[in-house]
């Protein structure tokens, strides 16, 4: 009499964890798709370093909140933007939230690369054109046609867009204590106090003025930007005076 061996069974995924290193390392399987002529087709997926598979998510993220705003794209279109499994989304960002916040980092660093630009190419002594440049970088900021800073300004997206003001706020204002101001205190006195409070009400206020009067002009906008700054109150750093000899 014959006897048969168990049936063979198909490995599943719990089965991968017997299989060794040297094939466990070659990039995994996405699900069977089938095609036009009834064949079954499977893709590779690639496999990415998770700085990159990070930008990546992020990437699709920004595309997908683009095209279908934000509070209405899912971990699950943002998955299939990205071309990975929902799952895997899920393991760089736990929760929608975080994900959104990340892409709004995104755009924060923009803002704040434009204005690293403009510090590096301003020209010492000419603070008019200086002040004139930087508002032109704020006006295009808030200004911009770009589909995600659009929808942040929906009704439904009213908090997330505050949220975003000031963060990106913050990063400007700590950007230029640590370019602009030193570099104009290296060379004159600086005429306030509480430098980093006056500048963080600064750069809200012109925020809020632009976007309440978007034809304010710029004039008007640099010159309370001089008066806040007390720019035209100009002197030189106080030079350390010679300890007096004692009379004899």
């Amino acid at each position: 009499m014959t006897v048969s061996g168990p049936p063979a069974r198909r490995v599943g995924i719990i089965d991968t964890v017997s299989i060794p290193a040297t094939l466990a390392a070659v990039p995994q399987v996405v699900g069977p798709m089938t095609g036009g002529t009834g064949t079954t087709t499977r893709t590779a997926r690639t496999v990415l370093d998770p700085v990159e598979r990070r930008g990546q998510i992020l990437a699709a993220a920004e595309s997908a909140f683009a095209r279908r705003g934000i509070s209405r794209t899912t971990m699950s279109d943002v998955a299939r933007e990205a071309g990975v499994t929902r799952g895997l989304v899920y393991h760089y960002f736990p929760e929608h939230a975080a994900l959104v916040d990340a892409v709004l980092d995104r755009q924060v660093e923009e803002f704040v690369a434009s204005v690293r630009a403009w510090d590096a190419a301003r020209q010492v002594g000419e603070v008019d054109r200086a002040l004139r440049d930087v508002v032109a970088i704020f006006r295009a900021h808030l200004r911009s046609t770009d589909p995600l800073r659009v929808d942040l300004h929906r009704v439904e997206n009213a908090a997330l867009n505050q949220r975003f003001v000031d963060r990106a706020v913050t990063a400007v204002v700590d950007c230029l204590q640590l370019t602009t101001v030193e570099a104009y205190a290296a060379r004159h006195a600086i005429a306030i106090t509480h430098v980093r409070e006056t500048f963080l009400v600064l750069v809200h206020g012109l925020v809020a003025l632009v976007r309440a009067q978007r034809d304010v002009p710029d004039e008007v906008l640099v010159a309370i930007a001089r008066q806040v700054l007390r720019l035209d109150v100009v002197t030189d750093p106080p030079a350390t005076e010679p300890a007096r000899r004692e009379e004899s």
